[in-house]
């Protein structure tokens, strides 16, 4: 049986479903074994094209260095601070949307309905290759927001760029 890992109070926290965290851990070890030696053959390459100073090639592998370097330290403190949601969590309800929720909503205006799923927004960024057919939107969006906690048949208005929308909620599927 599965329960949420709870970090300090104070600290902050990103929320990961299972999945989320192990897409992290598999990039991390792919720019940590894979883009490190990469970079470094490519430094070592530019380096014996001699003169540093006008060398194209060596401040280019530099700059691709820092910038793995970058998303090395970000992924290992989002892993630092992640809090680990399960579906079968006993502090969830059920009846309410939730980090992880799949969401039945209806536009009230075109009453056209979507298939919604709330997760973190690295799940939301990092969703491109996914073969799934649900919408992934990020719990720290408007939408996201606004239907966090609120259960089958509430309604939410959402400022959109396009203006006020307003979301009726259908069926939490899980």
């Amino acid at each position: 049986m599965a329960k949420e890992t709870k970090k300090a109070e104070n600290e902050k926290v990103v929320k990961l479903t299972p999945q989320a965290k192990q897409k992290i851990e598999e990039e991390l070890t792919e720019l940590r074994t894979v883009k490190r030696k990469e970079i470094a053959e490519k430094i070592k390459l530019a380096r014996s094209y001699g003169d540093l100073s006008e060398n194209s090639e060596y401040d280019e592998a530099k700059n691709e260095q820092a910038m793995v370097e970058a998303k090395i330290a970000e992924l290992e403190q989002t892993l630092k601070i992640a809090v680990v949601i399960y579906e079968n969590s006993q502090d969830a309800s059920a009846d309410k949307i939730r980090h992880g929720s799949v969401v039945k909503i209806q536009f009230v205006d075109s009453k056209e309905e979507k298939v919604i799923e709330i997760v973190n927004s690295y799940d939301v960024v990092n969703s491109s290759n996914d073969d799934s057919d649900k919408v992934k939107v990020s719990e720290d969006s408007p939408i996201g927001i606004a239907l966090m906690g609120k259960k089958v048949g509430n309604k939410v208005s959402v400022e959109a760029p396009v203006g006020t929308v307003k979301i009726k909620v259908i069926e939490i599927i899980r």
